[in-house]
């Protein structure tokens, strides 16, 4: 290739290195030589000569979930328009899973992490320390600032979203949640809706909480099961949408009519929520900004910037036809 250009081995490394001690035409023949012998940089080497491997590990929840799906997008989608490569690994909510995935990472020298949430293995972090990445935590934020995040208030939005439904004269309220083990968010949805019910006298009796996988098949099943063990509830509030649309759906197969036997309110407002029947009163969060923001927060540290330890992105109440007044 350094042949083909005219240059030196030495010259082509600096140009295709983009380095400012080669002249623009020199790096542009020596570009156009390298495109023309279909030439591809040995990242490994480069890696070793700048420090840097130009990836970014990310470890997620699983992506088949559509909110983390649009959040792995735009993350990938903006570190790409910097040069960078996104390394994507998934566990099931699973620590142990976690810290495997994320020591695999590492160990193909990711310039910095992104995880999800703030339920980690402490010993995560010892690793993550001993590598001297920097890394961001999203979709929670950590409340005593120990750890760099960008992400949404839950409780306060569960509080607002259930207060909503105080509202609207409901008294009798179930809630069907995610698993609560290893997943900070769905504990904090819940533990709004505890709050708010809490500050108007209400309590909510532990027979009319119910977990389900992020599935339609185990939230219709789940929903089901409240249903035939504390009956009299008016208004159901969902741990996500995906739970949501399958109390919809186990609804409209026992013919309980929503919204005027039966509110039903969600989480994240995933694109299908506004597409089912009724649309879907739900809790706005902001997933492909999270990403895009998280990306953005990244390469600032990357290149040595300040970044704040904490941005909070809004979580609003977007309102649709699943919920109405409770039936008289």
């Amino acid at each position: 290739m350094a042949r083909a250009a005219g240059v030196s081995l030495a010259t082509a490394s600096r140009a295709l290195a983009e380095t400012p001690l080669v002249r623009a035409d020199t790096r542009e023949r020596v570009r156009a030589a390298a495109a023309m012998l279909g030439y591809v940089p040995h990242g490994a080497a480069r890696a070793l000569a700048t420090r840097r491997s130009r990836t970014v590990g990310a470890v997620f929840p699983p992506v088949d979930n559509p909110i983390f799906a649009a959040a792995t997008q735009a993350l990938a989608h903006e570190l790409a328009a910097s040069g960078y490569t996104l390394l994507l690994a998934t566990h099931e909510f699973d620590p142990a899973a976690e810290l495997e995935v994320t020591r695999t990472l590492l160990a193909r020298a990711v310039d910095g992490l992104v995880l999800v949430g703030l339920d980690h293995d402490p010993e995560l972090y010892r690793l993550i320390s001993q590598a001297g990445v920097p890394y961001e935590l999203m979709w929670s934020i950590d409340g005593g600032g120990f750890h760099p995040c960008v992400g949404v208030a839950h409780r306060l939005a569960s509080v607002r979203a259930t207060q909503y439904l105080l509202d609207l004269g409901h008294r009798e309220f179930a809630v069907l949640a995610g698993r609560t083990a290893h997943n900070d968010r769905i504990r904090e949805r819940l533990a709004g809706v505890r709050e708010a019910l809490a500050a108007r006298g209400i309590e909510l009796r532990a027979e009319r909480v119910a977990e389900a996988d992020f599935t339609l098949a185990s939230a219709r099943r789940a929903f089901g099961e409240l249903l035939a063990r504390a009956p009299g509830f008016t208004a159901l509030i969902c741990g996500n949408d995906v739970l949501a649309i399958g109390a919809l759906a186990e609804c409209s197969a026992r013919a309980i009519a929503v919204p005027s036997a039966m509110s039903i309110l969600g989480f994240d407002d995933i694109d299908m929520a506004e597409g089912v029947t009724p649309a879907l009163t739900t809790v706005r969060v902001p997933a492909a900004e999270m990403g895009r923001r998280a990306a953005v927060r990244m390469l600032a540290r990357l290149s040595g910037q300040a970044v704040a330890q904490i941005e909070e992105l809004p979580a609003t109440l977007v309102v649709r036809a699943s919920t109405g007044p409770a039936p008289a």
